[in-house]
């Protein structure tokens, strides 16, 4: 549910950290993040369809926007595409997960908790801007696109992926439904108890996840947008259908459960059956349907 279009920017600004500092330390977790091959292969596949292949040379210069806990940028990293890094976000704590997790990894980089629409760096600083899952929080988006090229040198890469489309998130409803529906059929058969409430997480801005998504997207709209930004060869892609449809309702089923009570089993069978699920989208739906149909948008362009 995005947060309503009267919200003023800067309160939806301030959900947007409280509720992704108190989310950091257990965002890996819950959304299945991994900075392992599994990653790295989901990470260069993302890419390859933003970029239409993979670059047959690395971006010197990469400033990644809304680094979140680093699912993108570190494995970038890792697979050798970006040089020098700097990681941005308005959430200190996503930005402290992030350089905690590259050091285990041996990773360098910079980091800089800022606002996207008002990037503390000079004129042509950066070969690449990129993200994922972030265009949709940022409630002024056209003052962050003029931001974007004003840091890009010319002939610069910008680079999205994960965004949502208008119709995904319309679509992402209906497993929503159907998971709560047949979640008590589900945990009896699982042997897992309903989740109990936590007090603490209406109190400690998780409450506010509701609230710190902006826009859905549709293909023609955001294609516009980057143009008129002063962006070129913009390509819009579509991206994961059935994968999407199957994980949100497993996503929905166990979160309606103890966490503890969820056997290691069905999570792993879960998460392969999703991995599988995404090279059906990737190979026989994604190269036919068009872009709106898919929950998720990937996007790249060209900076004039």
């Amino acid at each position: 549910m995005p947060a309503s279009p009267s919200t003023p920017a800067a309160e939806i600004k301030r959900a947007n950290i409280r509720y992704h500092d108190a989310a950091a330390a257990e965002y890996d977790s819950k959304w299945g993040i991994d900075f392992g091959p599994i990653g790295r292969e989901q990470v260069r596949a993302k890419v390859a369809k933003a970029l239409g292949g993979w670059p047959a040379r690395r971006f010197p210069e990469a400033l990644e926007i809304g680094s979140g806990t680093g699912y993108f940028s570190l494995n970038l990293l890792q697979l050798g595409l970006i040089g020098r890094l700097v990681a941005t976000d308005i959430s200190p704590g996503m930005l402290g997960e992030l350089a905690a997790t590259a050091k285990r990894l041996g990773l360098d980089l910079e980091t800089a908790a800022t606002d996207a629409e008002r990037l503390p760096f000079q004129d042509q600083s950066f070969d690449l801007v990129f993200g994922h899952a972030v265009l949709h929080h940022l409630p002024a988006l056209p003052a962050a696109l003029a931001e974007f090229r004003r840091v890009l040198r010319p002939g610069g890469t910008l680079a999205f992926c994960g965004e949502p489309s208008r119709y995904g998130n319309l679509l992402a409803t209906v497993p929503k439904r159907g998971a709560q529906l047949v979640a008590p059929l589900w945990r009896l058969l699982l042997g897992a108890s309903a989740r109990r409430a936590d007090p603490a997480e209406h109190e400690d801005g998780h409450e506010l996840e509701r609230e710190v998504d902006v826009h859905a997207f549709a293909p023609r709209t955001l294609d516009e947008m980057l143009r008129e930004a002063g962006f070129a060869n913009v390509r819009i892609r579509g991206e994961e259908l059935l994968a999407n449809v199957y994980g949100w309702t497993v996503r929905t089923l166990e979160g309606t459960a103890e966490p503890e009570d969820v056997p290691h089993r069905w999570r792993k069978l879960a998460f392969r059956s999703y991995l599988a699920l995404q090279r059906v989208d990737a190979a026989l739906l994604e190269p036919r349907l068009p872009p709106s149909l898919f929950y998720n948008l990937v996007l790249s362009a060209i900076r004039t």
